[in-house]
């Protein structure tokens, strides 16, 4: 679904929730065939049931894009992602493990280069089924300015 919002139609404090999405053995096969990261703690279920984390392991590159991928629910043609930063791995996360995405807004500030654009600042939390996060990041978003705001000084 194509949904249009501008700068100012952005509010700090606002957040969204993703439905839950379960993390499978086909989801690490894939991405390890993906990256070429075949390391025992992904692929080796032996070799984990001996380590104290006692199974495999997803990547948290995987966790990261899918549970990015979770959030981009609508296409924004007036939004860019300009990246992601602060990215931490909190948590490990498992075949079978649930993990639901919170977007939250906790900054607006004006582009440092397009006076007809700002950026929105959003905080990714991904939780697993017990409600523990496991990953948190940034998520810098340029946003343009409506037609009636096209010169952004101060955030709105």
């Amino acid at each position: 679904m194509i949904q249009e919002q501008f700068y100012e139609d952005y509010e700090i404090g606002f957040s969204r929730r993703t439905f839950g999405r379960t993390i499978t053995e086909t989801d690490v096969v894939m991405h390890a065939g993906q990256t070429g990261d075949f390391f025992p703690h992904h692929m080796d279920a032996e070799w984990c049931a001996t380590q104290n984390f006692g199974q495999r392991i997803a990547h948290g590159t995987l966790v990261f894009s899918v549970g990015i991928g979770m959030t981009t629910s609508t296409i924004n043609p007036r939004a860019m992602s300009t990246g992601y930063d602060r990215v931490r791995f909190v948590k490990l996360v498992f075949i079978g493990d649930t993990i639901t995405v919170t977007a939250s807004i906790t900054e607006k500030k004006p582009h440092p280069k397009r006076e007809t654009h700002g950026v929105v600042v959003e905080r990714i939390d991904i939780a697993n089924q017990r409600g523990n996060t496991v990953l948190v990041c940034r998520s810098p978003v340029s946003r343009r300015a409506s037609q009636a705001r096209q010169r952004l000084a101060v955030p709105s």
